[in-house]
């Protein structure tokens, strides 16, 4: 029986939910729940998209995503690979790590939001040693909400869900925490999955839109890397290779265009190329201070253009 199809939205705020396979747990120890948050931060970087709440559980974890205009499968297909990977070399395994496709829901609206990010937030409650006490699990973002703990990753774009919720206020916050505890499955389900939720949601919230010209981004390449437009299309050649996997990453985050048009672009390679090419684009740019800013400097000069 075929898969429907994913529903998505260039503006959308995504309810994401991820799980492994019955036989295995996803995250074994803190270290592995520490690597997600990595891969997640790492692509973070490349997409431009931000995380309003996250808890990371033993065999599965919840996030709320603002896709801030990118395609919110490639955000999760390259997020769950890198960690697939890298599960299966720590713990010498191989196969399927993850259950299925990873699960989204669009949220339409504030109340929806709020009530949402409480139920993520109530999951430690479940896990032994929190059953009265969520705020102090690590791995949720519930702390920050609280005001307990800042955000020292950078991962969490908390000011839109505290703006909404005025979590300003110390009793707001104790209410919060009340709504938290509040919120158990057989609430959610039977309130929020089967509310009218056809309204369209429209917030302030700036989305970044992913319509860069593919000529823009190799220019402006180019032009930061001063090598030449000539060596995008040469093979086996270390400076090559640099400006490639620059110039694979930005397409496949701020174009709309689909992987074998990159192959295309930057002469006829494989898929397996490019994707090789995205991988070494993530590290370079997260790891090497010389392009660091790339994203932020192409996007910052591409809104200046704008009339």
């Amino acid at each position: 029986m075929p898969r429907c199809q994913r529903i998505k939205s260039e503006d959308a705020i995504y309810h994401i939910m991820v799980r492994s396979i019955s036989e295995i747990s996803l995250f074994e120890d803190d270290k592995d729940k520490d690597k997600y948050l990595f891969c997640i931060k790492q692509y973070q970087e490349i997409y431009n998209f931000k995380v309003y709440a996250y808890c990371i559980m033993p065999n599965h974890a919840h996030l709320i995503i603002d896709s801030n205009g990118a395609d919110i499968s490639k955000i999760m297909h390259s997020i769950n690979l890198k960690y697939a990977l890298s599960y299966n070399y720590s713990h010498n395994r191989h196969g399927h790590l993850f259950q299925d496709r990873f699960k989204s829901k669009i949220v339409h609206n504030e109340n929806y939001l709020i009530t949402l990010s409480a139920y993520i937030h109530n999951n430690p409650l479940k896990v032994k040693g929190y059953e009265n006490q969520p705020e102090k699990y690590k791995y949720s973002s519930l702390k920050t909400y609280l005001g307990l703990e800042k955000d020292s990753s950078g991962l969490l774009d908390e000011t839109y869900l505290m703006n909404i919720l005025d979590l300003n206020v110390g009793r707001t916050r104790k209410n919060y925490l009340k709504l938290v505890s509040l919120c158990n499955e057989e609430k959610w389900n039977k309130e929020i999955e089967f509310q009218d939720e056809k309204t369209e949601y429209r917030s302030e919230r700036r989305v970044l839109i992913r319509d860069f010209n593919p000529e823009d981004i190799l220019e402006f390449i180019a032009k930061e890397t001063q090598i030449d437009k000539l060596l995008f299309c040469i093979r086996y050649n270390k400076k090559s290779n640099v400006v490639k996997a620059l110039a694979a990453i930005m397409m496949r985050s701020l174009c709309n265009i689909k992987i074998k048009d990159i192959c295309n672009i930057l002469g006829n390679i494989t898929q397996s190329t490019v994707s090789r090419l995205c991988t070494l684009g993530v590290n370079l740019i997260s790891t090497n201070e010389e392009y660091k800013n790339l994203f932020d400097k192409l996007i910052c000069q591409q809104v200046s253009l704008v009339p």
